[in-house]
């Protein structure tokens, strides 16, 4: 990669929402931006923990035991294993960092492609 990556240029290429974009990779983990909106499905990743940072807007992430939420310039990082679900009340922009070939559900048949942009 030789220029630097404007998040805010990536986003603007897509209006779809829980469809991760790949916008960098460094040592094995994918780095991607995703628009969110609405609740997402319950989840849970075995093997790896899955990082939130909020770009725009608030995110909610509910989770058994309970939530947390997070505004501009915030991140969580849900531990492995724990159960989880992003829900987004209004569009929120997001950048996501995990091992690279992890499904966004935890579940290879129910991911979404990952598109590289």
């Amino acid at each position: 990669m030789s220029d630097a990556v404007n998040l805010a240029d990536k986003l603007s290429t897509f209006a779809n929402h829980w469809s991760p974009k790949i916008v960098a990779g460094f040592n094995g983990c994918d780095v991607m931006v995703v628009k969110a909106l609405g609740a997402f499905t319950w989840h849970s990743h075995p093997d790896t923990d899955d990082f939130f940072l909020v770009l725009k807007g608030r995110l909610r992430i509910e989770m058994r035991d309970g939530d947390v939420t997070l505004g501009p310039g915030e991140l969580y990082v849900v531990p492995k294993g724990v159960e989880h679900r992003p829900v987004a009340e209004e569009e929120v922009h997001l950048l996501l960092i995990e091992p690279a070939g992890t499904p966004n559900t935890g579940d290879t048949a129910t991911a979404a492609r990952k598109d590289t942009i």
